[in-house]
């Protein structure tokens, strides 16, 4: 049994340190949903100041009791006061060499808002959308992954076929999922997703905007299988998206259930960089 050790400035026993002898590894250990601010590089060349949830971990040896959990935190506060994602790689270094780890994983999930001009009148509003970054390193090779959640409108082409007024129309959420080898731009993948749906969403309109997004979904209806085909066509297209998850899920409006399909494409495994 190993003798206890003392932390080398407070002389008190740090009992992370002891060896355990059940020889079982721990694959993710670390701090779940802790708020820091952080700082995001919009397409329009402007920064977006919003809050960021963290995750973070790292792997654990089986001959190791546990990790320093104080550690985690101190990286989020040393770096800056608002992280930047230019800063992400960065982080992931710092860490698994302060916890003395051979994998990490971070994901810091935020709001990001989109200035929308109505489709008539012009009108400007915000539409917020939900970001996850998620960044993984092992001996030393970064893999990133970003992940959006885009909400559209979603139109039955069954409910058009047979109604002799009207069809059923619903709020549905797309969500991608990507791993990517160059910069992709947040908004390049919010449009993508838009320009599949019936119709995208805006946070004011107008009576001739209504009309109008009234009239784009009824000419455009979509199936949730649809909607997750001609995502991932739009997908297997670009060249800076290596593999991706493609998921929708249609809200209902005459039913208590959810539609919803999912595509999945991977096109192997490389050392990625994260989108700025």
């Amino acid at each position: 049994m190993n003798a206890p050790q003392t932390h080398p400035h407070s002389g008190m026993e740090d009992v992370q340190n002891l060896a355990d002898t059940r020889q079982i590894a721990i694959n993710r250990v670390g701090i779940k949903s802790i708020r820091h601010p952080v700082k995001v590089l919009d397409r329009s060349g402007g920064i977006q100041h919003t809050i960021a949830v963290f995750n973070m971990y790292v792997s654990l040896p089986h001959n190791f009791k546990g990790t320093h959990m104080s550690r985690f935190v101190e990286i989020l506060n040393s770096n800056e006061r608002e992280i930047s994602v230019e800063s992400f790689p960065t982080m992931l270094r710092e860490m698994v060499s302060k916890l003395e780890a051979e994998t990490g994983h971070i994901e810091m999930n935020f709001p990001y808002f989109i200035n929308k001009s109505a489709p008539v009148s012009g009108v400007q509003s915000l539409i917020d959308y939900d970001v996850t970054l998620i960044g993984e390193i092992c001996h030393g090779e970064i893999a990133s992954t970003i992940k959006v959640v885009v909400p559209v409108t979603s139109l039955c082409p069954c409910s058009k076929k047979i109604s002799e007024r009207g069809a059923h129309n619903q709020r549905s959420h797309v969500t991608i999922t990507a791993r990517i080898k160059e910069h992709v731009w947040i908004e390049e993948i919010v449009q993508l997703v838009e320009a599949e749906a019936s119709c995208e969403l805006y946070g004011l309109l107008k009576r001739p905007d209504e009309k109008f997004v009234t009239e784009r979904a009824y000419d455009n209806p979509k199936f949730v299988e649809d909607m997750v085909r001609d995502v991932a066509a739009r997908l297997n297209a670009e060249p800076r998206i290596y593999s991706y998850v493609v998921e929708s899920e249609n809200f209902e409006s005459i039913h208590n259930h959810s539609a919803y399909a999912l595509i999945e494409n991977s096109r192997g495994n490389i050392g990625l960089t994260l989108p700025i």
